[in-house]
């Protein structure tokens, strides 16, 4: 799920079809109906002798969802992702093979903006894995491909953006190479930071930090769990290579986090280069529990809270992470449980 300033959130669900919702929040309920009693049911008109002002009463806050609109018939794939515009009036969905430019009001019909399917599906090299909207300008959209690229597109150009603006692809070290080496390379998932200059970029071992305005390689690149490289074969063979995590700026652009196994999950700070492996469990989401530095160990000697490589637990995995635009709050999906923390030194909480 995506909630973009005022826009309306979006989901995509495993069926190829998008859901509009509603979410509204409720702090008070109305009592002293005429015309119903406290139960909603209608009252016998012959009974109501008087008339009375329905007065509102505090009550427990309750959170609302409802559906307002269902897009369908859209992909023929399952939909990777979904990117509300910045003009909150249109959105786009992408699957493995296209992607479709949606107007909010109009539920029936979408256009396609991108489609890579070729002719012969034998020839067929690449997917599309993510796609998103710049933040500011509303022509723009770049999407990740299973090859490692970044293509970003303008709109105004045509049409059909079967022609991209600019191509963001790193050079492979030819000393790195190996049976793995397109699977990892693969982007699972791709981010404009608020600022709308820089783009964050997940693939399976690192995350990349691009600047709009350089094609030819990423400014930063992070490492987010290198441990895992001469364990690739097993992770192969359990299909845990083919993961696919997201990853989330901060309010400020100067922290990316992304998540792990074993519940962990990565932060960086881009400005002091410092970086933390916190794990998220029902321990750590107690009331003003706070999250303890964890660390995984290769072999050696260990610290008391280390763990080894060799027990990290590959079923408990973190691939959806998102951070409040605003402030230090962060929402981790694990498995079925979502965690929510936030800043003790804005909150006294964590």
């Amino acid at each position: 799920m995506r909630l973009t300033r005022s826009c309306p959130p979006m989901v995509r669900p495993h069926d190829k079809t998008i859901k509009l919702w509603k979410i509204t929040e409720r702090d008070k309920r109305p009592e002293g109906y005429n015309l119903k009693d406290e139960e909603g049911k209608l009252k016998d008109l012959s009974t109501v002798t008087s008339l009375q002002v329905p007065v509102l009463k505090p009550m427990d806050l309750m959170v609302e969802v409802s559906p307002r609109r269902i897009f369908a018939n859209g992909h023929t794939y399952h939909i990777n992702s979904i990117s509300v515009n910045s003009d909150c009036e249109t959105y786009m969905s992408a699957d493995d093979l296209r992607i479709n430019l949606w107007h909010l009001a109009i539920t029936d019909r979408s256009f396609n903006i991108v489609d890579i399917k070729p002719a012969n599906m034998e020839d067929l090299t690449e997917v599309i894995t993510a796609s998103e909207f710049h933040p500011h300008h509303c022509n723009l959209f770049v999407y990740s491909s299973s090859k490692g690229s970044l293509r970003l597109c303008d709109m105004r150009a045509a049409a059909l953006c079967d022609k991209h603006s600019k191509l963001f692809e790193e050079p492979e070290d030819p000393s790195n190479r190996s049976f793995f080496s397109e699977i990892i390379s693969s982007v699972s998932d791709v981010k404009f930071s608020h600022s709308g200059r820089y783009m964050l970029t997940r693939d399976y071992l690192t995350v990349k930090v691009w600047d709009l305005n350089m094609e030819a390689r990423p400014i930063e690149t992070y490492q987010v769990h290198d441990y895992l490289r001469s364990k690739l074969c097993s992770l192969y063979e359990s299909d845990c290579i083919f993961d696919k995590f997201e990853c989330a700026w901060n309010g400020s652009d100067s922290v990316i986090m992304t998540g792990a196994y074993n519940n962990f999950f990565r932060m960086f700070d881009r400005n002091t280069k410092r970086d933390v492996t916190l794990e998220a469990s029902r321990e750590s989401s107690k009331p003003r529990a706070v999250l303890k530095p964890r660390r995984v160990c290769l072999g050696g000697k260990r610290r008391r809270d280390d763990i080894s490589v060799d027990s990290l637990d590959f079923t408990k995995k973190i691939l959806h992470t998102a951070w409040h635009p605003a402030e230090n709050i962060i929402a981790i999906a694990a498995t079925n449980n979502l965690y929510i923390f936030q800043d003790k030194v804005n909150a006294d909480a964590h």
